[in-house]
């Protein structure tokens, strides 16, 4: 089946109402946020936003997390860098998957991408559609300790 396009507003607003493919965004940050604490030695919370600013120190985190942090040897030849290097936005973009025409719900895999740049969205979001974002956002992790 395919599907047909629909305006970002339109998309957007779906988007606010809770209305997407894997259900509210709210609930699902929400929930690993609160297993996060809860769990912390079974789930690890990471943003996307710390990723770009941090690389060096999330990814020690993350072998740290999955109990195979690196070894001086590792450090010694660089590993840690040629993980980023390889798991970039860049590299994962240029994969030829990621190049498919045919994913999940009609969109192709390339659909997923843009740029990778942290606040690119306020190239795409009016100030009312950011300021509604905000607001939701806001109201919905009220209370958990989860800041935008």
């Amino acid at each position: 089946m395919k599907t047909s396009p629909i305006s970002l507003e339109d998309a957007f607003d779906l988007y606010c109402k809770g209305i997407s493919p894997g259900g509210p965004i709210w609930d699902q940050i929400l929930g690993y946020w609160k297993e996060s604490l809860v769990k912390p030695h079974k789930v690890l919370f990471m943003r996307y936003e710390d990723m770009k600013k941090e690389p060096q120190f999330q990814l020690r985190r993350l072998a740290h997390f999955l109990g195979k942090p690196f070894s001086q040897d590792d450090e010694n030849l660089c590993l840690p860098d040629q993980i980023i290097s390889l798991c970039s936005f860049d590299s994962i973009r240029k994969l030829e998957v990621n190049k498919a025409k045919n994913a999940a719900q009609g969109f192709s895999n390339a659909a997923f991408f843009r740029n990778g740049v942290v606040g690119d969205w306020k190239n795409y979001l009016s100030a009312d559609m950011s300021s509604r974002l905000d607001q939701i956002t806001e109201e919905k992790f009220r209370g958990s300790g989860l800041s935008i």
